[in-house]
């Protein structure tokens, strides 16, 4: 999504949130991007053990040479975990922005909202 989204990069921001949603109750983790067909819904935690982190963490999903397995591989690197409802913002635990100028903005709205979330740059997570 976020590639899709790269030219709206400064009003982004990514929210880290802690593992602990894995225990959940009805916390599933999915194999590759929900919406894709061929993908397996386990329940977690224990269903993190069919995620391929290689695929998921790697650099670059293209396969060039192989379109078949370059859709596979962009279905994997969106791997996700779905917490029904919703989360306790207590499970927030950080932030990531694009840039210095989002950052900025970010601290000022985290400010008035009386937290201390950090707050991270990462143009390389917003494919700049």
């Amino acid at each position: 999504m976020l590639r899709k989204r790269q030219a709206q990069h400064a009003e982004l921001a990514v929210l880290r949130v802690s593992p602990a949603v894995l225990d959940l109750p009805g916390t599933v983790v999915v194999d590759g991007n929900a919406s894709s067909n061929y993908v397996a819904f386990r329940p977690a935690p224990a269903g993190l053990a069919m995620v391929d982190r290689g695929l998921v963490f790697a650099e670059y999903w293209t396969h060039p040479d192989d379109p078949i397995r370059e859709w596979q591989h962009k279905v994997a690197k969106c791997a996700e975990v779905l917490v029904p409802d919703r989360i306790d913002p207590a499970f927030v635990i950080g932030v990531y922005v694009s840039c210095p100028e989002s950052e900025a903005a970010l601290r000022a709205e985290v400010t008035l909202a009386n937290t201390a979330l950090p707050v991270t740059v990462d143009r390389h997570l917003f494919f700049l």
